[in-house]
């Protein structure tokens, strides 16, 4: 039913590669984020998660630095002290097992090469704008993007599909230790999309005033998916991918069941995983007032 539409939507839809590594840890972790086009002139639309991801990089990455920095500095005039100090330190950037010291973003088959993007957070939802400046070439086909324009249309019933990348399968970059620190690698690298559609079972409303702003869907989004187009049959977008709720169901079960030949005694407490997106008449409102234009049908 989606594959037309799947094959249209994938045309402007684009992975971004993400790379962390925790402190005292040569570990490096993938992860991936999700964004889409809107029109011929490089604005994307993707969550707000992933478009903060993205901004706090650098930051985190500065951060490391001035701490490795003082760090250096404690050797040269304080050797003799240089753990306590060190740990000072640890306390001053909190800095422990476990806290993000190096992160870095890669865009795949997106507009290049490009100077940088600017980056427009909605005030309130989870969505955000991102411009592509000074770049050569699209990557990407602009004549696909179609943004619903009858949000009449969006009932509970309807079947609708998103698109996203939500398994971090690629493995180009590594652990530098000559310099401390995460790279990409120049190995090649293809991060498959991942389509997942869903019935539209009920629309979301803002609980401090009213507006409605979301769709639920009977199936989940994955992680990776958010900031993922949500698109009808026609392959029109209808909304953004940007959590998933847990719905409880109350169908406790402690039973013993026969597993292998033994008695296992088996408890489960189900839920319900359902999909949250941006309702279309947000993301044009917003896009209106960033004055990003956009075609509809």
């Amino acid at each position: 039913m989606f594959k037309n539409a799947v094959e249209k939507v994938g045309r402007f839809t684009r992975p971004i590669m993400f790379i962390h590594r925790a402190y005292h840890s040569d570990k490096v972790l993938p992860a991936l984020g999700t964004l889409f086009f809107v029109n011929d002139q490089g604005c994307a639309l993707t969550s707000k998660q992933v478009a903060m991801s993205l901004m706090n990089a650098e930051k985190i990455n500065q951060q490391y630095a001035a701490f490795k920095a003082e760090c250096n500095g404690v050797m040269e005039v304080k050797p003799g002290n240089y753990k306590k100090e060190v740990q000072m330190l640890e306390k001053k950037y909190r800095y422990q097992p476990g806290v993000i010291i190096n992160s870095k973003a890669k865009f795949v088959d997106a507009p290049s090469p490009f100077t940088g993007f600017q980056v427009h957070l909605h005030p309130i939802y989870d969505l955000a704008v991102i411009q592509f400046k000074d770049y050569e070439k699209l990557n990407y086909v602009a004549e696909d993007i179609v943004l619903l324009d009858n949000a009449n249309e969006l009932q509970p019933g309807k079947s609708l599909c998103r698109l996203g990348f939500p398994f971090p399968e690629f493995n180009n970059f590594r652990y530098a230790k000559e310099i401390d620190d995460i790279v990409w690698t120049e190995d090649q690298i293809r991060v498959p999309s991942f389509p997942l559609d869903g019935m539209l079972t009920r629309h979301l409303g803002n609980p401090s005033n009213g507006e409605l702003y979301g769709l639920e869907i009977s199936t989940p989004g994955l992680r990776g998916q958010n900031g993922g187009p949500l698109f009808d049959t026609e392959g029109r977008i209808c909304g953004l991918q940007f959590a998933t709720n847990n719905l409880y169901l109350g169908f406790d079960v402690q039973k013993t069941v026969n597993v292998g030949g033994r008695e296992k005694t088996i408890s489960n407490q189900p839920f319900m995983h359902v999909g949250h997106c941006l309702h279309i008449n947000v993301i044009k409102d917003f896009l209106d007032k960033t004055n990003i234009p956009y075609r509809t049908a």
